[in-house]
């Protein structure tokens, strides 16, 4: 999130600000007191001069105050000193350099598990429904029946496109997850209550809901227990809740993890696959591992420079984990050497020019991408660490960076496409804009996309699907007022819910729409309003293309008359 005395100290000294009561107001902070101040006096001014830049960055995660633009739409000018309005429009790399990722593993793996790769090179030609039904019905190339790569072949064309509102709250929305077996779906926001909807069937039925304890502005994370019986979520206090997800009791515990920080916050968390450990990553720099057995604080590791907004579990053994932070690194460790005395990673991954605000496992302990304020998403390979003179080139670039992601616009130059020296990386993916908060990205499921896509949230109110292998933008879903936070695809079934701070959650699925070549194509993507009832643009669209088609006939009837004729 950025420490309160690092990144805001950078703020320039004047800053216009609107009450949330409507009133403008201005505050100015001084760097030469006037000569006439005793010393005790001087000292008090520079004192409040410093936390001047942590006073505003809670009244404005409170909604309390509000940044005003510099004009209506929100396009500053190219300094440190420009604010956020609305997202500029991120701008899409349209040559990804995909070198590294044609020389690695994952190239091939992916190729082959989602049907791309042939025996005679014809992997860039799209197969058709009809031609694999063809394949299947004379028994090639296996017994009468679709392999896993063709499944994912044909689901292809009908990547999500309709969004359907399934739930309206007041506040922001900031977390939205399905559970393992994709029944359950858990969502909180910044009202304080976290939420249980059954998903079982084609409905989206809240089944439960919970107060949350001990919240200061918002629930930050939430996470499923592996069995999916509890759910642990964290704000900024200094303990973890864990609550039980069925049953008519209520279970409700605080777990203590006893820092030393005054204001103090679990930015990311996440259970054990042994449903043993409750790890976390805070806003001191350090990783905290919880022991659900004996009830306490088990583990406190240094492991950052700056807030840890993300940790996760490489795989399902548990011992190797990741952290990313606010100092641009992903670090990797290994739980069965880790010691609070010397604390040492495995090893380290460096190419962001910014802070990592999400980490993401491919779950096969290999592969991770991570989201940056840097506006990329990077694919690593554990097999590569960086080298030292990548970690510091790294350190460096995001120490000179000086501006703030959560009130500021994006700086024109993290738009360019440079590649730090030592950066270790194997893909980069850009075209999604990180502002606001800390903004999740994901790796498609197993089964119905054998992981060839990674998705991402955006600032810009979109969910951005990339394909995994080429670096592009497959499938861009435009529909919400304000920034997604995060993105859940559905482990089996052709869905993606988005959470969103215009405190929606939207599902997403497959509508089909015929689209005349006179049209965008981006009019397949259609909206309903959570009954099932198509919205007024989309019957616009429909109307027009029906009176085209009547148009098309009666011209077609003059035409044949005048053959006759």
């Amino acid at each position: 999130m950025g420490s309160f005395g690092s990144r805001q100290a950078r703020m320039s000294n004047r800053v216009d600000i609107s009450p949330a009561a409507g009133a403008n107001s201005t505050i100015e902070s001084s760097r030469s007191p006037p000569q006439h101040l005793e010393e005790e006096e001087i000292q008090e001014q520079e004192d409040s001069e410093t936390d001047l830049p942590a006073i505003l960055a809670y009244l404005i995660r409170s909604g309390q105050v509000r940044i005003l633009t510099n004009d209506g739409e929100g396009d500053c000018s190219d300094g440190d000193e420009e604010f956020c309005g609305t997202a500029r429009l991120p701008q899409a790399d349209p040559h990804p350099d995909i070198s590294n990722i044609e020389t690695n593993d994952i190239y091939h793996e992916i190729m082959k598990k989602s049907g791309r790769w042939r025996k005679d090179k014809s992997y860039t030609r799209q197969p058709t429904v009809t031609h694999l039904l063809y394949k299947r019905q004379i028994g090639l190339p296996y017994q009468k029946k679709f392999t896993p790569g063709d499944c994912c072949v044909m689901s292809i064309p009908f990547l999500p496109n309709r969004l359907t509102r399934v739930a309206n709250f007041r506040n922001k929305a900031f977390c939205g997850i399905y559970s393992k077996d994709g029944k359950i779906f858990l969502s909180s926001s910044q009202d304080q209550f976290i939420r249980i909807y059954d998903t079982s069937g084609e409905t989206f039925d809240l089944t439960k809901e919970i107060r949350a304890r001990d919240i200061g502005w918002s629930v930050l994370d939430t996470a499923f227990s592996p069995d999916g019986n509890y759910l642990a979520y964290s704000s900024w206090s200094d303990c973890i809740h864990i609550c039980n997800v069925f049953g008519d009791s209520e279970i409700h515990h605080a777990l203590p993890l006893f820092p030393t920080e005054s204001s103090f916050c679990i930015f990311s968390l996440i259970f054990s696959m042994d449903n043993r450990d409750i790890l976390g990553g805070a806003n001191d720099g350090c990783l905290y591992v919880f022991d659900r057995e004996s009830n306490q604080r088990s583990l406190k590791i240094e492991a950052h420079d700056d807030d840890v907004n993300t940790v996760a579990f490489a795989g399902d053994s548990s011992n190797i984990l990741f952290s990313g932070g606010d100092d641009g690194l992903c670090k990797v460790w290994d739980r069965r050497t880790l010691q609070e005395s010397h604390p040492v990673p495995v090893g380290m991954f460096a190419g962001h020019s910014d802070g990592i605000t999400y980490i993401d496992s491919k779950g096969d302990a290999r592969y991770l991408i991570s989201n940056s304020k840097d506006q990329t998403i990077k694919l690593w390979d554990i097999r590569c660490f960086s080298t030292s003179e990548g970690i510091e080139a790294t350190k460096k670039t995001v120490a000179k960076q000086r501006w703030d992601y959560r009130w500021q616009q994006v700086p024109r130059k993290l738009n360019r496409k440079n590649k730090l020296q030592g950066d270790s990386s194997i893909m980069t993916y850009r075209g999604h804009s990180v502002l606001h908060t800390l903004i999740r990205c994901r790796f498609s499921p197993e089964f119905s996309t054998s992981q060839r896509f990674i998705y991402s949230g955006c600032a810009t109110g979109s969910v951005v699907i990339y394909d995994l292998l080429s670096g592009k933008i497959v499938k861009k879903l435009e529909r919400h007022r304000s920034c997604v936070r995060d993105v859940s695809w559905h482990p089996y079934e052709n869905n993606i819910i988005s959470t969103s701070w215009d405190g929606c959650l939207g599902k997403w699925d497959y509508q089909y729409i015929e689209v005349s070549n006179d049209e965008d194509s981006d009019t397949s993507e259609s909206e309903t309003d959570g009954t099932g009832g198509v919205r007024h643009s989309l019957r616009l669209r429909t109307q027009r293309r029906q009176k085209t088609k009547k148009q098309r006939v009666h011209e077609c009837e003059e035409w044949r008359q005048g053959l006759f004729d």
